[in-house]
């Protein structure tokens, strides 16, 4: 299974992005998926995900700014991020999702990362100006 995440970049607060995530090895149509970042010290943060019943996820840190979407002929999952803040700056990762994200292990930084099996190396966003 390999995800590779691409779109990363330095942007101005305030300013957007978009970033991708390209699957191969697994069947993407029957999997959740979802977009988590880390911050060096503190832990995973899951931020969104696209489950294949149509719904959606969003942590409350990124709602009504950030939109997951997914592309199944392409095995492709997207994150639209609007209205960038500093705090936002991370390493971006895409995962698949085994476990509802508003289960408090998937909510704890500490223990986030037991929500995933498989997941990308990430790529940088840097919200500066």
């Amino acid at each position: 299974v390999y995800l590779e995440e691409s779109g990363g970049d330095l942007v101005q607060p305030g300013g957007s992005l978009t970033l991708s995530c390209v699957v191969s090895g697994l069947t993407f149509p029957t999997h959740d998926m979802g977009w988590a970042r880390e911050v060096p010290g503190l832990g995973l943060e899951w931020l969104s995900a696209s489950y294949t019943d149509g719904q959606t996820y969003y942590a409350d840190s990124v709602k009504g700014r950030f939109t997951i979407s997914r592309d199944n002929a392409k095995s492709t999952l997207y994150l639209q991020m609007t209205n960038l803040r500093p705090e936002d700056t991370a390493v971006y990762s895409c995962a698949t999702v085994e476990v509802d994200l508003t289960d408090p292990v998937c909510e704890s930084p500490r223990t986030a990362a037991l929500c995933y099996d498989y997941s990308g190396r990430g790529t940088q966003v840097t919200v500066s100006s």
